[in-house]
């Protein structure tokens, strides 16, 4: 079979590899998956680069979300079982990780349910609390995971304010739905955000992009207001002023999905039920902007990395009928 595999690490354009190898044997308790689908998620980028909080064993197969197939059948979403991910024919996953493909999305679709959601759902939902009526700021809006919190604030009766950089993406996140678009080339965020609330700011904050971004977010919150952070798409970790979340009375809420698996594992299929059923309703979709052969996945992770896409990107392995 062939597979993208990184032998050093670096820019995913230049250290990663298409080669020919042999199909990964299932260690206990593992699966393997017939590839129909691997969504392309920045962790993918941070992987090649080797600045990911985990670190696979030299040589790896990135591709950390997959919509797949078992050897008995069965249409799956899960997370890849690295080394072995899902940018190439056949991955493995941990059998007990698997979860049902939503009947309602096309395979691309399907691949970008699973880990940009998730975190939006447990971050709006479990940590910021989001209720109906309430203003969420989504920056990154036109992104894939900003995209998932756009469509999760609005299927939760939030007002959203989309934060994105050009023009092209603005367009995008109009049509995602955001109340207001602020292009934050041209925008001032700050003044924006408090034009849009009638000055009194936004009640959650949706931050995958740390840096500026977190700088900004933090002088344009209500009163009670919670910024949750979901990553650092930036490079730049910021160093919250304390002092001044106390005065103002607002919260920061770190998020890391991942952690769920192991201290709540019942709560991921219960979160996975109710997307399952906002994906039927049409509520929910996944924004795939481009499908790319196996052959172009590189290319594709490189320019995830570099920010140069809207939405998702999405390999498939065997082209778009599989």
């Amino acid at each position: 079979m062939q597979a993208w595999r990184v032998h050093r690490n670096g820019e995913p354009g230049e250290v990663m590899r298409l080669e020919d190898v042999e199909r990964p044997e299932p260690a206990e308790g593992q699966v393997r998956v017939l590839v129909r689908a691997a969504n392309i998620n920045f962790p993918d980028a941070l992987l090649c680069r080797g600045h990911y909080q985990v670190r696979p064993p030299l040589p790896f197969t990135p591709g950390v979300e997959i919509c797949g197939e078992t050897e008995d059948g069965r249409r799956v979403i899960t997370t890849a079982a690295l080394p072995h991910g899902g940018l190439g024919e056949y991955a493995l996953a941990d059998a007990a990780g698997l979860l049902p493909a939503p009947a309602a999305l096309d395979d691309a679709e399907a691949a970008a349910m699973h880990i940009g959601y998730q975190t939006g759902w447990f971050g709006l939902h479990r940590r910021a609390h989001l209720e109906k009526g309430e203003t969420l700021l989504v920056h990154a809006a036109a992104g894939g995971v900003g995209s998932a919190a756009v469509q999760l604030g609005k299927a939760a009766g939030a007002t959203v304010i989309g934060v994105v950089g050009g023009p092209a993406k603005a367009e995008v996140a109009r049509e995602l739905g955001c109340d207001v678009v602020i292009d934050r080339h041209t925008d001032d965020i700050i003044a924006a955000v408090k034009e849009a609330t009638g000055g009194r700011g936004a009640d959650v904050v949706y931050d995958p992009v740390g840096g500026d971004a977190y700088a900004k977010s933090a002088k344009c919150l209500a009163f009670e207001g919670r910024i949750v952070i979901v990553g650092f798409t930036s490079g730049e970790i910021p160093a919250p002023a304390l002092n001044h979340a106390m005065v103002k009375n607002y919260s920061i809420l770190g998020l890391h999905w991942g952690l769920y698996a192991a201290k709540d594992p019942a709560a991921i299929p219960r979160c996975h039920q109710r997307l399952t059923e906002l994906a039927a309703q049409g509520v929910v979709k996944p924004l795939v902007s481009e499908r790319v052969p196996l052959k172009g996945a590189a290319d594709a992770v490189q320019r995830v990395a570099d920010g140069a896409t809207t939405g998702r990107v999405v390999v498939i392995p065997e082209g778009d009928s599989r």
